[in-house]
């Protein structure tokens, strides 16, 4: 009698909890296992890659043939062949990237993309792949008028700065150049050569992008590149949510970053 009577106090308990709603928390759990990128590249064979190719050596665009090429665009043309994909490249511009990634118009976004807190709050940013920071770029024939290249060396009466609009490069100049002028310039493929041209005197961009553009341009000398003004990281953008399909982009960056892919495809632009 007891006996029977524990069952049934167990199997009332057992209905109140099956009927009891789910906490808050619980259902704001994603399904891990549901609609991940990890599942869905590889059934509809394509990678989406937005990317604006406008940013050698990590991404240019051949505006004869409409092909990309740089450092992160073998990079996502090896991820998508991990994936049993093809890559499928999406021109965007550097103020609309990481919107395009979180509304879902490409997987991922790709081409030297520094990693910011604004950003970070639309997208998820894989492993980094690279340090860099900002530092400036002159014509070598000027280098000595601007000393240590200082941003007291830079920011004076008479300099002028010269920068790409809708990113990290806008957002430094504004931050930090008072005195000089600063003219905006559209087209990043172009920009160096208003330097080179004399219509504008320097540039501060990421470290990277210097030591490229000085190796194209023997008239430009990249001023202290090994110590930039600002620290940051780049990485690939994701979206939002799909833990999986980071973790996995996370796992091919590293491997690619210890097996010396990575660095091959850096000395093949930067070298």
């Amino acid at each position: 009698m007891k006996r029977a009577a524990t069952l049934s106090a167990l199997v009332c308990l057992l209905a109140v909890t099956a009927a009891a709603p789910a906490s808050p928390d619980a259902a704001r759990r994603p399904d891990r296992h549901h609609g991940t990128l990890l599942d869905a590249v590889p059934k509809k064979g394509v990678l989406k890659v937005c990317t604006t190719g406008d940013y050698a050596p990590f991404t240019k665009l051949d505006p004869a043939d409409g092909t990309y090429s740089g450092v992160d665009i073998s990079m996502a043309r090896d991820l998508a062949k991990s994936l049993g994909a093809k890559p499928e490249f999406t021109a965007t511009t550097w103020a609309n990237l990481t919107k395009d990634v979180a509304a879902g118009r490409c997987d991922i976004g790709v081409g030297g993309v520094s990693i910011t807190l604004p950003r970070a709050r639309q997208v998820y940013f894989g492993e980094p792949t690279r340090e860099d920071g900002k530092t400036p770029v002159v014509r070598c024939a000027d280098k000595d008028k601007f000393g240590a290249g200082t941003l007291k060396d830079i920011d004076k009466p008479g300099t002028k700065v010269i920068v790409n609009p809708g990113g990290t490069n806008e957002d430094f100049a504004r931050a930090h150049i008072k005195r000089a002028k600063i003219t905006l310039h559209p087209e990043n493929t172009t920009i160096f050569k208003e330097i080179v041209e004399g219509r504008a005197d320097v540039m501060m961009t990421d470290a990277s992008e210097t030591l490229y553009q000085s190796k194209i341009h023997p008239e430009l000398c990249s001023l202290h590149p090994d110590k930039p003004f600002t620290f940051s990281e780049k990485a690939y953008a994701l979206p939002r949510g799909d833990d999986e399909f980071k973790e996995y982009v996370d796992q091919f960056v590293h491997l690619a970053k210890h097996d010396g892919t990575y660095a091959r495809y850096e000395e093949q632009w930067m070298k």
